[in-house]
């Protein structure tokens, strides 16, 4: 990577994903780590108009598979290399990602020290894929959507995908898990946070962060410089 890898002083770091709460616990998670990590926030109300060392997207409650916005990450200039952040750590979805382009694929079981270190790697032109931890394996400072009503970060993705009118159907192709866990991670979320049915849900959701903006980061992705 010309003229990064062997720049003195932190590297740049676009945190890509469609909720701001998101966006501000991973920003928490690593501000303490300025001296090595400039963030820039984008996917709800920014855009990245210099470039940037490494473009981390945070995969949660996407509706696009990870490799297409991989590769159309890949395709802005300003992204000078893409990793994904994630609790998916199936092999064909690294296998997938890393075919578009990506430079990393991260576990979000890792910790904000390691996180950082392979952030820094990635800057450099190496190719990181962290390691596979189980789900309940979280990082400190980590944040979704419902966590202060005590949802998990499983139940706050598939009541985010609710929140965008996805049937259950769609939401086990999407999460890869079976309708009937589907539906028992539903029936958990639905008592933690006292409703009752999709409506109540979809209503509870637009007022507790669960609306995305797709069109902005959408907006973001097709206006880069080319």
């Amino acid at each position: 990577m010309s003229g990064h890898s062997g720049r003195r002083g932190p590297i740049r770091v676009a945190l890509i994903d469609d909720y701001e709460v998101v966006l501000a616990g991973l920003g928490r998670m690593l501000e303490r780590y300025a001296d090595r990590v400039e963030i820039v926030e984008i996917g709800v109300h920014a855009r990245v108009d210099e470039p940037v060392d490494v473009a981390l997207l945070d995969a949660f409650a996407q509706r696009e598979p990870e490799a297409h916005a991989v590769a159309r990450m890949v395709d802005n200039p300003m992204n000078h290399h893409v990793a994904v952040y994630t609790w998916d750590m199936r092999q064909q979805q690294i296998d997938a990602s890393l075919e578009a382009g990506a430079r990393g694929y991260l576990a979000k079981s890792l910790a904000a020290s390691e996180l950082v270190d392979a952030l820094q790697q990635i800057a450099a032109g190496e190719l990181v894929v962290g390691r596979s931890e189980t789900r309940r394996t979280r990082a400190d400072g980590l944040d979704w959507p419902g966590r202060a009503e005590g949802v998990t970060d499983r139940e706050s993705e598939i009541l985010a995908f609710i929140a965008q009118g996805l049937s259950n159907a769609d939401i086990a192709e999407l999460v890869h898990l079976s309708p009937n866990t589907v539906k028992t991670h539903i029936r958990a979320a639905y008592r933690k946070i006292g409703v009752s049915n999709r409506v109540e849900a979809v209503i509870w959701g637009a007022r507790h962060g669960f609306r995305p903006d797709h069109r902005s980061v959408d907006h973001w992705l097709e206006q880069s410089p080319t």
